[in-house]
């Protein structure tokens, strides 16, 4: 059981994400809006969410999500929304299903947080607590909570994010918190240093 990655959060539980051969729904809420609903108490399995560009990045479809991009006006042309869009990190055709609860305790491939920039700070220095080597992450601004902080953790890496118009928009997290994505690998090295550098103000 983590003891002080939980206490990072202002609001809410972090979320734990398994993937998993258990049966499962459809849903037709958004992979963010279900991370979110879970932050506070629901739990999910599913087989398949509501967002095309969720379902590109967590591996159910083939379809680019860059018509999309240019057409809402995010990039300035199809190239760039293109390039965007390759930049995305992203799962292989995916064939399980996706458990969305908030922690307990249990096993989890991805543990999701919404943190204020002081605690997200101090989850970087538990990171770095034992090798000293920096965090190294990569956003651009879009598919925030599915990409950055879901798929690009599973490589091994913690994932930071600032957010994303889409999960802002719709599962309506603070303006002052940064989403954060901690591979199971990771948890438990990270909340023991947490247990042992400095408070921020002592």
């Amino acid at each position: 059981m983590l003891r002080h990655i939980p206490e990072l959060m202002n609001k809410g539980k972090p979320v734990s994400v398994l993937f998993t051969e258990d049966g499962g729904n459809d849903s037709d809420l958004l992979y963010c809006e279900l991370v979110q609903k879970a932050r506070y108490g629901e739990s999910f399995l599913v087989k398949s969410q509501g967002c095309s560009v969720g379902s590109f990045v967590l591996g159910d479809t083939e379809t680019s999500p860059e018509d999309y991009y240019f057409s809402s006006k995010r990039y300035g042309s199809r190239d760039a929304a293109k390039t965007a869009v390759s930049g995305l990190c992203r799962l292989a055709k995916r064939g399980c299903s996706i458990k969305i609860t908030p922690y307990s305790g249990g096993d989890f491939d991805v543990l999701l947080l919404f943190l204020k920039p002081e605690r997200a700070m101090r989850l970087v220095q538990a990171y770095t607590y034992k090798s000293g080597c920096p965090v190294r992450t990569s956003t651009g601004g879009i598919a925030s909570v599915c990409s950055d902080c879901t798929a690009y953790p599973l490589r091994g890496k913690p994932g930071i994010s600032p957010g994303c118009k889409g999960s802002r928009k719709h599962s309506r997290y603070s303006d002052d918190e940064l989403v954060v994505g901690i591979p199971f690998q990771l948890a438990r090295g990270i909340d023991v240093a947490l247990g042992k550098i400095p408070e921020t103000v002592e």
